[in-house]
């Protein structure tokens, strides 16, 4: 017998108030003004669910805009799960990326701030990041067995969520996109993996990955 804890991964609504500035870990406010999203993801978020969202206000705004589109069905009071902050990006919270990119002398990573390794002034890496993020989801999925679990997080959150899923380093998680409210699906399994890896106890199923949920319904 196997056990499928189901993960329904959301992205926090736009941040508009910062400025275009580097945001991290800062307490931002987020737009929830797009009724349209979320009526779409209510419509698709399972019954009985798990809610858990970060310590950062943006991700509880979130979730309730999306709970209440919901209809037919109650909502229990989110988890807050300090483990799936955002990356905390120390000294450059507050900086402009054309500030940043000056201060590192034109030495500019591709996808992300800085390399998966790096911790910037002050703050942590996103190895870190990928780090608290795997060990919350494997303590989620163990005392939520069997569960769906809508996780309303950040950007950084879900790369780390989907690097872990996939056994791919943390570098390689920078290049996936994840939008505003979009949505990304991992499954869970614990139990018999299945003759194709029988020594395996864990798997994970990957249903989707940054989906819009325009183009969802």
């Amino acid at each position: 017998m196997s056990t499928t804890t189901r993960w329904w991964w959301v992205r926090h609504a736009p941040v508009t108030e910062n400025n275009g500035k580097i945001y991290g870990q800062d307490d931002l406010n987020c737009d929830c003004s797009d009724a349209e999203t979320f009526e779409r993801l209510g419509i698709l978020m399972p019954k009985d669910a798990v809610w858990v969202t970060s310590n950062l206000k943006r991700t509880h705004q979130t979730a309730a805009a999306i709970v209440e589109k919901i209809n037919g069905h109650s909502v229990p009071e989110p988890l807050i799960e300090h483990d799936f902050a955002e990356q905390h990006f120390g000294e450059w919270q507050g900086m402009t990326n054309v500030e940043l990119a000056a201060q590192k002398e034109g030495d500019w990573h591709r996808f992300w701030l800085a390399p998966a390794s790096e911790a910037p002034p002050g703050g942590e890496s996103f190895v870190n990041l990928f780090e608290r993020t795997s060990r919350a989801v494997h303590r989620l999925s163990e005392e939520h067995a069997g569960r769906d679990i809508v996780a309303v997080t950040h950007g950084g959150t879900i790369r780390a969520a989907i690097a872990m899923a996939l056994g791919l380093e943390p570098e390689r998680a920078l290049s996936f996109s994840v939008d505003n409210c979009a949505l990304t699906r991992l499954d869970h399994i614990t139990g018999t993996a299945g003759t194709h890896a029988p020594e395996q106890d864990v798997v994970w199923r990957i249903g989707h990955i940054n989906l819009v949920p325009k183009t969802l319904l």
